[in-house]
Formats: structure tokens, C-alpha cells, sequence
């Protein structure tokens, strides 16, 4: 996730402060990823250090405002055209909880049940996709109002994604299942033609 794109984004439409940053942040992605003001301002620093942002005045309570420069527009129109690098992957806890139960559950009395993390996490993921379903049906019925805003549909696409994932994790888990069970039964006939050779 760009942090970074994001606050330039937000940027872009005028000067503004950290707080003020995050709250549009999390208003345009339906706060799906917080974000602690902490990443906002430590996320600002670099953006200054890298020329993208500068300081652009102060309220009078103190808050510092920033404004995208042009360097920072650039940055962000090149964020804009540039497809999102799908080769290199973020790491994905549940696949490697997955090879690693599949490798731990292999040792005789490791007590590792792959076939019940698999169950477990499907069952977590139909009741998330099923509550991102039921948040796109609100979603959908605040962009049919006549006041409904771009945040409303930025929301919706958001949740369009989450369900998506959601969908696609489910059948995924549903490959790992019927991988672990073919495998198990393959494991059993060769177990099987052993004995049977060693009779």
C-alpha cells in the first residue's frame, strides 16, 4: 500500500495538515487501512526530504500545513500511469502458515492439522467476505442518493476489492483442500504397496 501516492493525492487538491491527512484517507478507502498519525507525519518527513511536499504555512493552532510541489506532481501522475507491480508480491501470511503446516504436519507428532487450518481460515473468510457483502450493499445504496460524492464510490470500489480477495482466497482454500486429500491418499497407497512388498 503507498502511503506515500496517497497522501500526494490527497495533497494535490490543496495544503493540508497531518490529522487532516489521515482522517481523508481513511474516508476515501472506508478506513480499511488505518493509518496512525504517526505514519502520516513520518511518511511526510521523507516526502519533504525527497522534495515531493513542502511546509506551506501554519493555523493558528500550530498545525503545519504542506502543499504538493511540482516534483510531487510528477511523482504522483507517474504513480497514476505506471500498473502495480504484481511480480514481486507483498508476503502473504496465510500461504506461509499454509507451507509451513503442510512441512510442520508432515513430523510424525507435530500436532499440526493442515486440513483444519485450511477449514478454519475458510470459515474466517466467508464471514469476512460476507461482512464486506453486506458494507457494499450500504455502499451501493449511499452512491444511488442524489448527494452521494466521489467517497462514496471510491468506498464502493474498496469494498468491490475485499470481496474479490475474499472470493478468491475461498477458492484457493478449496484447492489446498483437495490437494491435501489427494495427497493423503496418495501417501496411504504407496504406504500400502510398501507393506504389501515387504510381506
Amino acid at each position: 500500500m503507498s502511503i506515500r501516492h496517497g497522501l500526494l493525492a490527497l495533497l494535490e487538491q490543496g495544503p493540508r495538515y497531518g490529522y487532516q491527512l489521515r482522517a481523508e484517507f481513511e474516508a476515501r478507502t472506508g478506513a480499511t487501512w488505518p493509518l496512525n498519525v504517526g505514519q502520516v507525519y513520518t511518511t511526510l518527513g521523507r516526502l519533504e526530504r525527497d522534495g515531493l511536499v513542502k511546509p506551506h504555512g501554519e493555523d493558528a493552532e500550530g498545525h503545519v500545513f504542506y502543499a504538493v510541489t511540482d516534483a510531487g506532481r510528477i511523482e504522483l501522475r507517474s504513480w497514476f500511469e505506471s500498473p502495480v507491480d504484481r511480480s514481486t508480491p507483498p508476503r502473504d501470511e496465510l500461504a506461509i502458515k499454509l507451507a509451513m503446516a503442510v512441512t510442520v504436519g508432515a513430523l510424525e507428532g507435530s500436532g499440526v492439522d493442515v486440513t483444519a487450518v485450511v477449514q478454519g481460515q475458510r470459515r474466517h473468510t466467508m464471514a469476512a467476505m460476507q461482512g464486506f457483502t453486506r458494507l457494499k450493499v450500504k455502499a451501493m445504496a449511499a452512491l444511488e442518493r442524489p448527494d452521494s460524492s466521489s467517497q462514496d464510490l471510491a468506498w464502493l470500489l474498496v469494498l468491490d476489492q475485499r470481496v474479490y480477495q475474499a472470493e478468491a482466497e475461498i477458492h484457493w482454500l478449496n484447492n489446498c483442500e483437495t490437494r491435501l486429500t489427494r495427497h493423503a491418499a496418495r501417501v496411504a497407497a504407496q504406504a500400502t504397496v510398501r507393506g504389501e512388498e515387504q510381506q
